[in-house]
């Protein structure tokens, strides 16, 4: 840790445990409250000093939907739901209330292994941001644009293709339901011309214009390595491949030369995020 911040500047943490939910929560809280900023976590030192811990939305896997019906049980922190009956745990959380129960106890049955080996049916790329203020609804539409350019800048640099994009809208102080939605596209495609107009029309369509928006997030699914183009007379097949040649070029400059070396012109818009988002690191300032 010590070197990493002495070459780098970055307070960096490590957490370690004797399975992956107790490196997971040694890192987020045990690692930030010692010297070294180094955790570590068996079942005993877990039971000593985490599970009172509160608030029990720090515990990875805890959200605040969870920690609200935990409360309608007068439970505030892990050893609570020791305390609560199975029967009464799934009753609540169904097939989730074994998850909670393990944790509760520090104990966690995946394996790194399980892990490794686990391969998913369905592929899929998803961002997701916390604005760094309220947005308009103009303003935000501006960034969910800007996050269609970079994730579609991910799918072309893996070679990969969707047909089905989804988005999510939150709203500051959650004054409203959050809306969104998603949308089959004709055929599977990497293009940011036809990903950033399907996308726009969910927007535009589903979005409450009246009330300030505070998180983005879009998701392209059924990603597929190969696929078979459908000709169409009603679409330009030249410039359809200008476009991947163009985007296939940005990807490889961006890998060599940095995210911010090739931009598109919105983004040097005052509303704009990207080149700032590029410049951080897990999401947090490098300074």
């Amino acid at each position: 840790m010590d070197k990493i911040m002495e070459e780098t500047g970055i307070t960096a943490t490590a957490g370690i445990g004797t399975n992956m939910f107790l490196a997971k929560v040694a890192l987020d809280i045990t690692a930030k409250h010692v010297p070294d900023h180094i955790g570590v976590l068996d079942e005993d030192t877990f039971i000593a000093t985490v599970q009172k811990h509160r608030p029990i939305t720090d515990i990875w896997g805890i959200g605040r939907g969870t920690a609200q019906r935990l409360e309608r049980f007068g439970v505030y922190d892990l050893e609570g739901i020791t305390h609560i009956p199975e029967a009464t745990m799934y009753r609540t959380f169904g097939k989730n209330a074994e998850i909670l129960i393990d944790h509760a106890y520090g104990r966690e049955p995946c394996t790194l292994a399980d892990v490794q080996n686990y391969q998913s049916k369905t592929r899929s790329l998803s961002n997701s941001q916390v604005l760094f203020k309220d947005y308009s609804h103009s303003g935000a539409r501006l960034i969910l644009k800007e996050m269609v350019d970079s994730l579609t800048n991910e799918l072309v640099g893996q070679a990969m293709y969707t047909n089905h994009v989804s988005l999510y809208i939150r709203y500051s102080n959650d004054v409203i339901a959050p809306t969104g939605g998603s949308k089959k596209l004709e055929q599977h495609t990497n293009s940011y011309k036809d990903i950033s107009e399907m996308m726009l029309k969910i927007y535009d369509s589903t979005t409450n214009k009246g009330y300030s928006i505070r998180q983005i997030g879009i998701s392209y699914g059924d990603l597929v390595y190969e696929h078979c183009e459908q000709l169409s007379f009603f679409k330009d097949d030249v410039k359809a491949q200008k476009e991947q040649h163009l985007l296939h070029a940005v990807s490889v400059l961006k890998d060599r030369f940095g995210k911010n070396s090739v931009l598109r012109g919105m983004s040097l818009q005052e509303d704009a995020t990207a080149m700032i988002r590029n410049t951080l690191v897990g999401g947090h300032s490098g300074g």
